[in-house]
Parts: C-alpha cells; structure tokens; sequence
C-alpha cells in the first residue's frame, strides 16, 4: 500500500485528522452540559450555542501531531514529559490520568508512573482518543502506524487491551487516509478488514469481530451490543467507534450524530470518530464527501498556539 511520498501530504492528513478529533470532541462534550439537549442536533440540527471547549481529548491528540510534525515519530520519554507537562485536569482528564501524568512532571519515569496509578495497567481509552493524527501521519504504511501507535499508547497506557485500542485507532485512520489520497471509497468491510491483522486478542478484538455482524444495525443495537465509553474502557470503546466510522465514513456529520444517539463517553466517542472520519473528508463537501461542517469548526475553540504547526489540512482549518 503506497504512502504519501512527501512531508507536506502527510502533514495536511494528520491536521484534517486532528480538526475532525477536536471537532468531535468539543461538540460531544457539550452534551454533558444540561441545557443542551442531544434532539436539538439531531432531529432539528441546531448546534449549542457560544464556544465549544475542547477536553483532555483534543489535548493530548495535539501533543503526538506536534511530536510528529516536530520530530517524524514517536520518541517515547520526550512525548510522556510533554503529555505531562501540558496536563491541564480542568479539561476533564481522569483521577488516573492526572496521577501519572503528575508523577512524570516530577521527574518519576513513566514505565514506574505508569504502573504505580494501574497495577495492572490501565485498559482506558485514553490511548486511543488521542491517536487519530498519528494514523493519518502514516497513511498507505499500516505496519509503522500500528508501531507508532504502540509506542505513544505504552507510555501511558501498559495493560494489552488500552493498547490495543490505540493500534486499531491508528491502523483504521492510516488505512482510510490512503483511500482518500487515492480517491476510493471504502466499503465498512474494507475498513473492518484493514485493522483484522493488528488485532491483539482480547475483547476490544471480540468486539471488532462483532461488529462485522452489524454493520447494517442500528445505533441504538450497535451501542448496546458494543458500549458506547460508558465504562471509559478501550473494550468497550474502540468497536463501536469502529463501527461508527466505517459505516459512515462520508459523512462527518452523521458519524458524529451516531456518538450522540449512542450516549455514554460522548466526546470521546466523538473524538475518536471524529479523527477516524475526518482523516478521509476533510472539512467541507466535495464530490459527495460530506466533511466537517465550516460552522461546527467556527463554534470549536481555537487549538492552542504550541501546535500551530499541525494547522491547515487539505480543504480547510
């Protein structure tokens, strides 16, 4: 599978990754603001009002696209410090979360910090809402993402299945990517198909076998036969996530109206549909790809000033 041969390519994939990450997840968020109900975007499309505020989400995918962007992969120690350094816990990081990431800013190495919060390693889906760029960064070479994907998910994330998340996230995203570049149109199979060899057994693996038999369901059976974050595992996650992008991965809008129908960890359901999806439409509409909406950008707060280089993508930013 041929990548984009050229920096500049690769670059613009990953920032249309990260506009549908934030996107998502600023606008899933505002579901868990109680004037705002989830009818009004779905039934008579009016979005919330004033500013969307990204989360934790949004933040930490930020971080591994300025690593890339800065560096061309994965530098284990150096992402874990800036994860940690640019932890802010009102973004609605985890009690978890914030432990480690505290103990790495005070100069506890992350392979201890890691474990020390997770015994057995935390099974979040942390890793994997976070990875989406990372995905597009690597379009057409499968193999480099799902290792890059290792890499930015163990320093956080030691338990198989949190890991597993991340793979399947980033694997999906380099898969579609590639098909955008080359201007095909992937039918949910394909994408299904293309995360099958990456698969670490497990449950996040059960649930993706599972959703094979639904991809004609609807939100409602698919979240109830897959999870909707609920349980803010990777298991119980990355399958429908999976299953939302594949089944919609020409239209943004609708990908992101299926996370709200489906409840539970909105945003970052969102998100992780949001980087999936937008990798391959970009913002705008064109040749029948219907991407992010100019006015859900517009309502997005802007992205912060350290990762400007990770502004722009194919269409609009």
């Amino acid at each position: 599978m041929p990548r984009p041969s050229d920096l500049e390519s690769r670059i613009a994939l990953c920032a249309d990754s990260l506009t549908g990450l934030s996107v998502g997840d600023a606008l899933g968020a505002q579901y868990f603001v109680p004037a705002n109900d989830p009818v009004m975007l779905l039934d008579n499309g009016v979005l919330p009002d004033g500013e969307w505020p990204w989360t934790d989400d949004t933040d930490m995918a930020c971080t591994v696209a300025a690593e890339l962007v800065e560096h061309g992969g994965i530098e284990q120690d150096r992402i874990a410090r800036a994860f940690a350094e640019r932890c802010d816990p009102y973004r609605g990081y985890g009690a978890g979360a914030v432990q480690v990431l505290h103990q790495i800013r005070d100069a506890v190495p992350w392979q201890r910090a890691t474990v020390a919060a997770f015994p057995a390693g935390s099974y979040g889906n942390g890793a994997a809402m976070r990875v989406a760029p990372l995905g597009a960064y690597f379009a057409g070479d499968l193999d480099r993402a799902a290792e890059q994907a290792i890499r930015a998910s163990e320093v956080t994330h030691a338990h198989a299945e949190g890991i597993a998340g991340g793979v399947v996230v980033a694997v999906a995203t380099a898969f579609v990517a590639w098909a955008s570049v080359d201007r095909i149109r992937p039918e949910p199979k394909d994408v299904l198909d293309s995360v099958e060899p990456y698969l670490l057994p497990g449950a996040t693996a059960q649930g993706i076998t599972l959703a094979r038999d639904l991809l004609d369901a609807s939100v409602e059976e698919a979240a109830w036969r897959l999870g909707n974050g609920a349980r803010v595992s990777a298991q119980d996650t990355v399958p429908f996530c999976l299953w939302a992008a594949a089944t919609r991965l020409t239209d943004y809008p609708a990908a992101i109206k299926a996370c709200i129908a489906a409840g539970g960890d909105v945003d970052t359901t969102a998100a992780i549909v949001g980087g999936i999806v937008g990798a391959y439409t970009g913002v705008g509409e064109s040749d029948g790809v219907v991407g992010v909406p100019t006015a859900w950008l517009g309502h997005r707060e802007a992205l912060p000033e350290w990762a400007a280089g990770v502004r722009g993508g194919r269409y609009a930013s």
